[in-house]
Order: structure tokens, then C-alpha cells, then sequence
């Protein structure tokens, strides 16, 4: 999973912040903001967009809402990585609204501070960012994620966007990767579908861990868990226990190692690998059309 020795690593390669400028100005195209009341009604085709505030059974979560600007969609909740809420993952929901679906980008930290915590990874490295972000992390339990779940799903039923009749799908980055199985695990009625990018801390022995809960998904549940190859060097068993795992409890999973380190799935990260990231969108979209 993310931690010092990975960001040891990214040190050594850098961040290219014009690449990454080109990566917004291109997923940018196309976006109306519909923050304020009022605002006019979007071109057929556009994304509307907006920051919003839902009410969780631990407080207000500030988060990140897009949508195709007509018709009703299919939602999917992301959970970011340990760098939190910020333009990346925005690009990414949008992205992902284009392909017709209404995406939530939920501010993990919320308990703590509102979002952007940190303006992008190079951001999170030079403020220090695994020891700011320590005691936050530890309140993301198994149990706080899962009332965040049932009502980050009941939030967007309540949206004009969503298809209610179609499953919710999560997916998740790095530290995001677990909360995806406890977001299905706390509300299987409505999540469907769970995809783990490069996600640590899948599998462990406590009760809670997520690949001993795969016995509380849903029938229906899809899995994509999709490892970084040095994350599998590190624990090469892991990948063997989850599929073992999977199909004692018949869950439909997805479990590849892919050509790319802790973090390729990720625009701003310095070990960004676009062939593997690609496969992995891909993958994505089709464990989605399978599974919503």
C-alpha cells in the first residue's frame, strides 16, 4: 500500500506538472459548472459539475458530484488515495460522467479537514504529507466507512442524475482499495460492484479485513482488484488468497497483477504508467457494464 518506502521511490522520479496540466485542460473540455442555483441549463452532451455537501451519521462531507447534463445514470462513488480529494481524481470523475455514468468523489478526510487537502502529490510530498495525514487515516475504520457508504448510496438515489433502478459501483486508489469492499459490504442492497486499484491492506486476519468479508457482499457483487506489480512482489501470496477467497464465497472477481508500481493508475502520481492505466480503465468500464 502507499506508504514511506513508496514515497521513497517517487522522490527518485519527479512529477511532470506540464503533462499533467495537458491531462486537465483535455479531460476539461466539455464541463459546465452548475455549482450555483440558477446556473443555465447544459448543452446535450456536457457534464454538469458541482461541489456538495451530504450528511453522514459522523457529520458533512464535502465531495465532488458530475454528471451527464440530461438522463438518468448509473452512480459510482470514488474513494481516492492517501493524497485525498483534489483535481486528479476530478479529471477522473469526469472522465468517467463522459462515459455516461454520475460520479461522487468523496472526501475521505472529511472528518478532519475539508478538501483539497493538498493541491496534488508533489503538493503531499512537500508538506509532509504521511504524517499529516496519519491520525485521519486511522478513523477510517471498517465501520466508519460503511456508514459513509449507506449514505453516500442514499444521497445519490436522491439525485435527479441517478438511475436508481441500476446498481452503484466504488472504486478506489491506494488506501481508497479496502474501502471499497467495506462501502459494498455496508450497503449491499445498492453497491454492486467494487474495483481495487493498486489498494493495500485487502488481506489480513482481523474480522474486518476486507477479503473476510466477501462472505457479506452481495450475490450479484463484481470485483476488480487489479495489484501493482511491486506491491505483489512484496506479497506475492496475497493475490492467491484473495482468489481463493473469492470463489469459496462465489463472489465474481477480476484479480490481475498489472505491468505498472504502487500509484500508475493515478494522473499525478510520479509512477503514472499510461499502458497499464489504460488496460485498467478498460477494466473498469466493463466490470461496470457487467455489474450496474
Amino acid at each position: 500500500m502507499c506508504d514511506e518506502i513508496d514515497l521513497a521511490s517517487f522522490e527518485k522520479k519527479g512529477i511532470n506538472r506540464r503533462e499533467f496540466a495537458a491531462m486537465g485542460a483535455t479531460a476539461g473540455i466539455g464541463v459546465t459548472m452548475a455549482a450555483c442555483a440558477g446556473a443555465a441549463e447544459p448543452a446535450a452532451g456536457a457534464l454538469t459539475e458541482s461541489a456538495v455537501l451530504i450528511t453522514t451519521p459522523d457529520g458533512t462531507m464535502d465531495a465532488f458530484f458530475v454528471h451527464p447534463g440530461d438522463g438518468q445514470h448509473p452512480a459510482v462513488i470514488i474513494w481516492p488515495d492517501i493524497a485525498g480529494l483534489r483535481e486528479s481524481f476530478r479529471l477522473m470523475a469526469r472522465r468517467l460522467a463522459s462515459s455516461n455514468y454520475a460520479v461522487l468523489v468523496a472526501n475521505p478526510f472529511y472528518r478532519d479537514q475539508v478538501a483539497p487537502q493538498f493541491e496534488d502529490f508533489a503538493d503531499f510530498q512537500a508538506k509532509g504529507g504521511f504524517q499529516m495525514v496519519g491520525p485521519w487515516r486511522e478513523k477510517l475504520t471498517a465501520e466508519a466507512i460503511m456508514r459513509d457508504a449507506k449514505a453516500l448510496a442514499a444521497w445519490l438515489d436522491g439525485q435527479g442524475s441517478v438511475d436508481t433502478s441500476a446498481g452503484i459501483g466504488t472504486q478506489g486508489y491506494c488506501m481508497g482499495g479496502p474501502l471499497t469492499i467495506w462501502s459494498v459490504a455496508g450497503a449491499p442492497n445498492r453497491i454492486k460492484a467494487a474495483a481495487s486499484f493498486h489498494g493495500g491492506g485487502l488481506v489480513g486476519d482481523a474480522d474486518t479485513a476486507p477479503i473476510n468479508l466477501f462472505d457479506d457482499l452481495p450475490e450479484d457483487a463484481h470485483l476488480l482488484i487489479a495489484i501493482a506489480q511491486n506491491d505483489d512482489a512484496r506479497a506475492p501470496d496475497d493475490k492467491t488468497k484473495l482468489r481463493a477467497a473469492a470463489d469459496a464465497e462465489g463472489v465474481t472477481a477480476e484479480i490481475e497483477v498489472y505491468q505498472g508500481d504502487h500509484g500508475w493508475t493515478v494522473y499525478d502520481s510520479p509512477v503514472y504508467t499510461e499502458p497499464a492505466a489504460e488496460k485498467a480503465w478498460a477494466r473498469l468500464l466493463a466490470t461496470y457494464q457487467a455489474a450496474l
